[in-house]
């Protein structure tokens, strides 16, 4: 894939990722009756995010842990933007394909820019290089380096760790990157926000990804490409996320995507793809009268309180205003907000716990950009039924 938009609506400028093929890919420990990963061929396009889903001990993460040779394959072969990684030094191997884990990995021991320097040092870049790649890559995973360079691992939250095993993954610029269920360990809310990261990341970057998780969600919001795997690793169906969730592939894949795929329809849709709503606003130093006026002239009795620079801070009802003198100090505080780069399952999520009912979207710097209602979702909803009900009258003639 060069100079597209894969199905997560981020476009890709350029492509810096190359092609993966596995051919026949066996590994068979002494002692074991069976393989754990049983020829296993596939093919990962370059500058695509392909995700391998499937039960636990099934053989994911023993199969994308042969591409780096974590793992040596029994048989078969493994080739990297067309050269056999077996006929490479391990170790060079090694540092020129990034690696993310659960829990970050990162060494307890060392700073953070010690831990993001890691593979540029092992490779022989200069001091003055190293400095300046690692405060370009703690930049681009939104952590100040002034602020966090000289901090260890226990002084980050779960997030922060994760952010800084991305920028060490990425530090020597690799061409391929593979994430053994990297956000797998994190709270619900963090891990939203550490997906869209990945996202905005791909979009600028166009790495080859290869993914590892467990949650079918996850594999639909990250993925250019499903495999989804069963034991040894054995491919059940690989296709983009629309096609699985459209047409499983027999029952096993259909108990992955569950009862709810129509939900999960809304994993392949960004919030930046679908027309925001809007409501009233007004700044922390406005008059209350003026609030008061606009909302007495609405059917929906609630408005957003924002900030100097735009950003929204409180839910306030025309009920809230009635005995109000100022807006500073009155309103209801608004839960997680939303990116563009967050699905429309995120937005469905975030709604539900808000009083309004409603989620709030905001731009790069937290500013207000609008809002997602229960009637966005609906509509979205209704035309994916229509459109998948016209193409199926068109391919078979099933009404």
């Amino acid at each position: 894939m060069t100079d597209t938009e894969t199905h997560t609506g981020a476009a890709v400028s350029a492509v810096s990722g190359v092609e993966i093929v596995l051919d026949s890919v066996t590994k068979h420990y002494p002692g074991q009756r069976d393989p754990a990963v049983d020829r296993v061929s596939l093919t990962i396009p370059a500058g695509e995010i392909v995700v391998l889903v499937g039960p636990s001990g099934c053989g994911k993460t023993t199969t994308m842990r042969m591409i780096n040779r974590l793992i040596e394959p029994t048989s078969g072969t493994i080739t990297i933007g067309g050269r056999d990684a077996s006929s490479m030094n391990p170790d060079r191997l090694r540092r020129g394909i990034g690696y993310s884990i659960q829990q970050a990995g990162l060494f307890p021991h060392l700073t953070v820019a010690k831990n993001v320097a890691t593979v540029p040092g092992l490779i022989g870049w200069d001091r003055k290089r190293i400095g300046a790649r690692v405060d370009e890559m703690l930049e681009l995973v939104g952590l100040d380096p002034d602020t966090y360079r000289g901090r260890y691992p226990r002084q980050l939250s779960g997030g922060q760790q994760q952010r800084v095993g991305v920028a060490r993954a990425l530090a020597a610029d690799p061409p391929v990157l593979l994430m053994d269920e990297p956000f797998g360990a994190v709270d619900p809310i963090t891990r939203g926000l550490l997906q869209d990261e990945l996202l905005r990341l791909q979009g600028e970057l166009g790495k080859t990804i290869v993914f590892v998780t467990h949650d079918f969600t996850e594999a639909v919001k990250l993925g250019d490409r499903i495999a989804v795997l069963g034991n040894q690793s054995r491919i059940l169906q690989y296709d983009t996320p629309a096609a699985i969730l459209a047409d499983p592939a027999g029952e096993t894949v259909a108990g992955f995507v569950g009862a709810d795929a129509s939900l999960k329809q809304l994993t392949l849709t960004r919030v930046r793809e679908v027309e925001l709503g809007q409501c009233a606003t007004a700044a922390e130093q406005d008059p209350v009268d003026d609030l008061r006026s606009t909302l007495a002239n609405r059917d929906w009795p609630w408005a957003l309180v924002l900030d100097g620079h735009h950003r929204p801070r409180r839910w306030v009802s025309s009920q809230q205003l009635a005995h109000a003198n100022s807006l500073r100090d009155i309103g209801s505080p608004i839960g997680a907000t939303l990116s563009p780069m967050s699905t429309l399952q995120d937005a469905l999520e975030a709604l539900l716990a808000e009083q309004t009912a409603t989620a709030v979207v905001t731009g790069t710097r937290g500013e207000y950009v609008g809002l997602i209602t229960i009637d966005t979702l609906v509509a979205h909803l209704s035309a994916l039924r229509a459109e998948y009900g016209a193409d199926r009258v068109a391919t078979d003639g099933t009404p």
